[in-house]
């Protein structure tokens, strides 16, 4: 009580409400809060970018060359593999780092370090991306065929429409993110259905992971150009620009990002591999025209063939996704180019790559496996001038502290596929 001739002492009062008719959204009632909103915004964007980085590296490509060596090299294709993942992923923890931290793309880094040099990097890369979307797009007829029996020359025209259609829709960001993502599911899970009905011998793969029975130099350089080489790299790190994710803030989702994208890819490998590999340990003679298809049809039948169909569509059509969007980022600009002209491009590549498709014809395995081993030969290129601007040029980084650990690692691998390259350019000439 309040003493006599004293006013009372105001109560403490809550700070006022307005009403407007609708329940307070809050984090407690289980709605989202702008805070939370933009959290669950950059956890899409992040789930697209490594979803896009992903799915880009399963394409035909990846396909006919996991084929093609565990033919070859049979259990000890494992070997290849491993290595292969061990060096992406220090690569990439690089690369998007880099990219992610100064908030610009590769072209502009080289640029930067080097006048030219970065225009220099986006005609390399032009060319590799052209080749392998040709290879895409015959990737997505075949798929058609396997699917559907639809001619390849028509499947793979149709499915280069639904493509366009994708980049010429509205929300054509949130359409990409979400698509790689489910077609990038499907495939794995279906491949793994394929790897259990084969019965693959896992111990004896196992047991070359570690001490092989050979060691192919042209395999692991095609795996690691096949992953990470060309435009594959940098296309999780350039979606994540484009959607406004860069900075040192964003450091730990960079990072989470680039490490999830290289197991995504290696997981579909592995299934891939043992899926081929139960085929070939059972004594089967695969087709020599569509090794990857016969292995799937031997393994599961009917249902194995139209199985194959469906992952070698899926990942053919996210593959013109991801070499389309990254290929036409390296020759545009991200602040002086509009994007409807950016959109235009994109669609101009697809529509270039299906014509000398339907006019060429399938694209031969030979041509594949060459385009992933020679963006592996080009790989030390573009990594060299990330890693340079790691060591030597720290003020692009926006005042962030480069672990010295990472970009310790970064260089050893670098050096390696250095190596790979050059010990993998005479094997490339006689592919031919």
């Amino acid at each position: 009580m309040s003493k006599p001739g004293n006013k009372p002492s105001p109560k403490p009062s809550a700070r006022p409400v307005r009403r407007t008719g609708k329940a307070p959204r809050d984090a407690a009632a289980g709605k989202k809060t702008p805070d939370n909103a933009m959290k669950t915004s950059t956890r899409s964007t992040l789930i697209g970018a490594m979803f896009l980085m992903a799915t880009s590296a399963i394409g035909p490509g990846f396909i006919t060359q996991t084929t093609t060596f565990t033919v070859q090299l049979g259990a000890a294709f494992a070997f290849a593999i491993a290595v292969s993942i061990l060096v992406d992923i220090a690569l990439q923890l690089n690369v998007w780092r880099v990219i992610g931290v100064s908030g610009r793309r590769a072209q502009e880094l080289g640029n930067l370090v080097l006048p030219g040099l970065g225009w220099v990097m986006a005609g390399l890369l032009f060319a590799g991306g052209l080749v392998f979307n040709i290879g895409n797009v015959s990737g997505a007829g075949l798929g058609t065929d396997a699917m559907l029996g639809l001619d390849p020359k028509l499947g793979g025209a149709l499915s280069a429409l639904i493509a366009i259609g994708i980049f010429l829709s509205k929300r054509a960001g949130l359409a990409v993110d979400r698509i790689v993502f489910v077609l990038g599911t499907l495939m794995i899970v279906l491949t793994t259905y394929i790897a259990i009905t084969s019965g693959p011998p896992v111990g004896s793969a196992l047991k070359n992971v570690v001490m092989p029975e050979q060691v192919n130099f042209l395999a692991i350089t095609t795996l690691i150009g096949g992953t990470i080489g060309g435009y594959i790299v940098y296309a999780g790190a350039h979606r994540l620009l484009d959607s406004g994710v860069s900075g040192p803030q964003h450091i730990r989702d960079i990072t989470r990002g680039s490490v999830t994208g290289i197991l995504i890819t290696g997981v579909m490998r592995i299934v891939l591999f043992l899926a081929i590999l139960g085929v070939v340990a059972g004594g089967a003679a695969l087709d020599k025209a569509s090794p990857a298809a016969s292995a799937f049809q031997h393994a599961a039948g009917e249902v194995g063939l139209r199985v194959f169909g469906i992952v070698l569509w899926a990942a053919a059509i996210t593959s013109v996704i991801g070499a389309s969007y990254t290929t036409v980022s390296f020759i545009t600009s991200r602040t002086k180019t509009s994007d409807r002209v950016r959109t235009w491009i994109v669609v101009a590549f697809i529509a270039v790559t299906t014509i000398i498709y339907v006019a060429v014809g399938t694209a031969p395995t030979t041509l594949l496996v060459f385009a992933g081993a020679f963006n592996g030969i080009l790989l030390p290129v573009g990594i060299g001038v990330l890693l340079w601007v790691a060591t030597r040029r720290r003020d692009l980084l926006r005042g962030y502290s480069y672990p010295n650990w990472l970009l310790g690692i970064g260089w050893v691998a670098w050096l390696l596929t250095l190596y790979l390259a050059v010990r993998s350019v005479r094997p490339v000439i006689e592919l031919f």
